[in-house]
């Protein structure tokens, strides 16, 4: 007697965009697919031309999909990107780790496959790309950066070559390309060798007494050093000014943007950071103006979180964060900045902070770092973290801090208030001095205050 044959059935995720589409993107090849019941094939191969990215937008048109998925690779995907997006296409732009752990899927065509069934059912989560005007001002700013990194650079090179010859002046002066820097090198490359004449080229501001300058300005002066130093000095100098060209670049992005509010008729007032003297890579046109009538609040009132700073934050998240993420709980996520819980059976395995590596989280870390130095409530927290969590984490939580005062500045449009922290720090003070005596009390002791002490500087004498 046979058996019945067992009928197999096959389970299947309920569709939730039916007009999906997959990409894989490649330096040279692209693979595309679409619905098996919209074309024949429903995969198809394009090179990245860009005519050829120009008949992929039009096939996914005509196979009626409305919206793709496909993986940030590299900077590949941004000329596709902006096509489809001129095209009207919804572009899921999806992180390669989430979809890559996958088994048996290792061929382009099947991970296109694999990211449009993942997409059509639903599975795939959009990484945040800011608006195009946001893009075009992270475009130059990151651009920057780099031209400011490569100057570093140069400077480095500067350095070697006095090493050298065992001209220390670098050891002397606090900026080798500062004023006196730069006039000494001059004199230096044009055939000066006296350190009593070079040393008149000194500004009134170093502090470095003649004598010692003159010392160190007395070397082995080489052809082939002389030679590297002449290059690296007029290397710096071309940087310095790609640098200056993209601050004027980015002053007219930002001055294309929507004002939120008048700073004439109602003007900026002083901050610690404001009054601060800006750094030599600071940007070269008023940025914390600027930013204040885009953005409609002062974000430089926070302590630590320079107009630099601020800047770095606009531009990679944009103004408009109340539509990108629902909470500052999202926007600390997104930044990796909270603990990333992975918890099983009721235990907690790890609750490090993720990964992230992004200019915004890297500002609002320089900004914490910045915080915990000043005498505020900002820098009362970090300390307190410092004493309980060590310096790393300690950066983190005030961090995050910041980045929660921000989130609120920018959706509310409320102006920073140090009173409010300080009414929080003065209840865990509160809290601090209850459980002192609680303890104090269990021992058997009983804690009287202080009186605060009087300056007699200060009295009069009757």
């Amino acid at each position: 007697m046979t058996r019945p044959k067992k009928i197999k059935t096959q389970t299947s995720l309920p569709t939730v965009r039916a007009n999906a589409g997959g990409i894989d993107i490649g330096a040279t090849v692209i693979y595309a697919a679409v619905p098996p019941d919209r074309a024949a094939p429903s995969v198809r191969k394009f090179a990245t031309f860009t005519e050829d990215l120009h008949a992929l937008a039009d096939w996914l048109v005509a196979s009626g999909v409305v919206t793709v998925a496909m993986e940030s690779t590299g900077v590949y995907w941004i000329p596709l990107f902006q096509i489809l997006e001129d095209r009207g296409i919804e572009v899921c732009l999806v992180n390669a780790r989430h979809v890559k752990n996958v088994p048996g899927r290792k061929t382009d065509v099947q991970d296109c496959q694999w990211l449009q069934f993942l997409h059509a059912v639903g599975l795939l989560r959009a990484s945040f790309r800011p608006p195009q005007e946001i893009c075009a001002v992270r475009t130059i700013r990151r651009h920057r950066d780099n031209q400011v990194l490569f100057a570093s650079e140069h400077v480095q090179h500067i350095q070697k070559a006095l090493t050298q010859m065992n001209l220390q002046l670098h050891n002397v002066i606090s900026n080798i390309v500062g004023a006196t820097g730069q006039a000494m090198l001059d004199a230096i490359l044009a055939g000066e060798r006296c350190p009593k004449k070079l040393v008149k080229l000194k500004d009134h501001r170093i502090k470095a007494a003649n004598a010692t300058i003159e010392k160190s300005l007395v070397g082995d002066y080489r052809p082939e050093h002389l030679f590297t130093l002449r290059q690296s000095l007029e290397a710096w100098r071309f940087y310095q000014t790609q640098i200056r060209q993209c601050d004027l670049q980015i002053q007219q992005q930002l001055a294309a943007f929507a004002s939120r509010t008048d700073p004439q008729a109602k003007p900026l007032t002083d901050t610690p950071s404001s009054r601060r003297k800006p750094q030599g890579n600071a940007l070269c046109f008023n940025a914390r103006t600027e930013l204040y009538r885009i953005c409609g609040v002062d974000l430089t009132a926070i302590p630590g979180f320079e107009a630099q700073l601020a800047h770095t934050v606009i531009s990679e998240t944009g103004i408009d964060l109340k539509t990108r993420f629902a909470s500052a709980n999202h926007f600390a996520s997104w930044l990796g900045l909270c603990p990333d819980n992975r918890i099983t059976g009721g235990r907690v395995l790890s609750a490090k902070t993720r990964k992230v590596v992004t200019p915004a989280a890297t500002a609002f870390r320089l900004a914490a770092q910045s915080a915990g130095q000043s005498h505020t409530s900002l820098g009362d927290f970090h300390r307190r973290m410092r004493a309980r969590l060590g310096p790393p984490k300690a950066i983190t939580a005030t961090a995050h801090k910041i980045a929660r005062i921000v989130y609120g500045m920018l959706t509310t449009k409320t102006p920073y208030d140090e009173t409010i922290r300080a009414k929080t720090d003065r209840r865990t003070q509160e809290q601090l001095t209850n459980r002192l005596k609680t303890q104090a009390r269990k021992l058997g002791f009983h804690l009287v205050p202080i009186p605060p002490l009087i300056d007699h500087s200060q009295t009069l004498v009757s």
